[in-house]
């Protein structure tokens, strides 16, 4: 386990991954292709799986902990906590952020009617904000045309800021490949965030996040997030194995 000052900001060593545990302030919006995702229970045990996936969260600029469960294996050894950066706040932060520079923000990902509402209530809340978005089809697997349409889609409008929202772990597979081609300065791989944005799945109360039940809301809202227990599971036995120093290599 190591803290450390990374390229923008406090870094934390655990578990095999770097994550990030500073403020959002410090993520700079005017150098190119800075890649920010998030790292949870159930993208660690995703990632135990799949060989892509993990070398995409480990070449993360920026790996931010969504939730803090990730962090927990950390503080049971430390003491110490991991700074929380979740989703909805990582948009929140650096929507505002557009809206108080005046930068340009691309939606990727989602359904055309669910960009459609994201772009009325940002036009709305965030007047500053030019913003603009893509629907990309519905499937696993890209083809090198759908590809080179999506980015060419994003060049044209040259943003500040592309949120991408296309469900892990295609989202940060699919940036890892095609960053370099794509001309926007930061790119955050937020995921579900676009529906709560559009209103299509209702805010968590903050309580269950004071609480740190908000997992178990979001499960009782949306069942087949239990399928996501199993990848969650391997999260937790690693954990054990960290804590007891018991795995030295994750």
């Amino acid at each position: 386990m190591k803290v450390y000052k990374g390229s923008f900001g406090k870094v934390v060593s655990t578990m095999g991954y770097n994550v990030f545990s500073d403020h959002l302030e410090k993520v700079p919006l005017d150098k190119k292709h800075v890649v920010l995702n998030t790292i949870s229970p159930n993208s660690y045990g995703i990632a135990k799986n799949d060989g892509k996936f993990k070398n995409a969260l480990k070449d993360s600029d920026i790996l931010v902990l969504d939730g803090v469960y990730f962090g927990l294996g950390y503080f049971l050894s430390t003491g110490k906590a991991i700074k929380k950066n979740q989703g909805p706040e990582v948009f929140d932060f650096f929507i505002n952020k557009a809206n108080d520079l005046a930068l340009k923000v691309y939606f990727l990902g989602s359904s055309q009617e669910t960009l459609e509402k994201i772009k009325v209530k940002v036009k709305l809340k965030y007047p500053k904000v030019k913003v603009s978005s893509f629907s990309p089809p519905f499937r696993q697997k890209f083809s090198e045309e759908e590809t080179n349409e999506m980015i060419n889609k994003i060049n044209k409008f040259k943003p500040d800021i592309l949120f991408v929202g296309m469900t892990c772990p295609k989202q940060e597979k699919w940036i890892f490949l095609n960053k370099e081609k794509i001309d926007a300065n930061l790119i955050c791989n937020i995921g579900a965030v676009f529906d709560w944005v559009a209103g299509n799945q209702k805010t968590i109360h903050p309580i269950w996040w004071k609480l740190r039940l908000a997992w178990l809301k979001r499960t009782i809202d949306r069942p087949e997030i239990l399928k996501r227990y199993p990848n969650i599971f391997l999260y937790f036995k690693d954990m054990l194995l960290f804590i007891f120093k018991l795995k030295k290599s994750f």
